[in-house]
């Protein structure tokens, strides 16, 4: 797997993790934090569960493949990155209009939309 994959891998795996952590078993939450956010190494979290790499591997894979699951069902990530590149677009349209007042205006309201998004 080339580095980029690793990291478009861990990215995608990290933002699910953001949306649907509520969903996962407490030992899934944590396996997949010190794996993907705390950078351990299977070795050092089979030490902190004590149980085997292996098995650390297994429980990996499953809180994954649940959180692909998720968002097969779900599509919140997906939602999220539509409505969030379409409140960029409407930024960089907004941020063209030659009225100042009526742009910090209509700033404003999406300032607002944005505040809901991220709630």
């Amino acid at each position: 797997m080339n580095e980029d994959t690793i990291l478009d891998r861990i990215n995608r795996i990290n933002t699910l993790f953001d949306f649907y952590a509520p969903l996962l078993t407490d030992k899934q939450k944590s396996m997949l934090a010190l794996y993907y956010q705390d950078n351990f190494s299977l070795g050092e979290i089979a030490a902190e569960f004590e149980v085997s790499r292996q098995a650390v591997y297994e429980h990996l894979k499953r809180a994954e493949q649940a959180l692909l699951d998720y968002e097969g069902k779900l599509g919140l990530a997906a939602q999220y990155a539509r409505r969030s590149e379409l409140a960029a677009q409407l930024e960089r349209m907004i941020r063209g209009q030659q009225e100042d007042e009526e742009q910090e205006a209509m700033l404003s309201v999406l300032a607002r939309l944005q505040t809901i998004e991220d709630s």
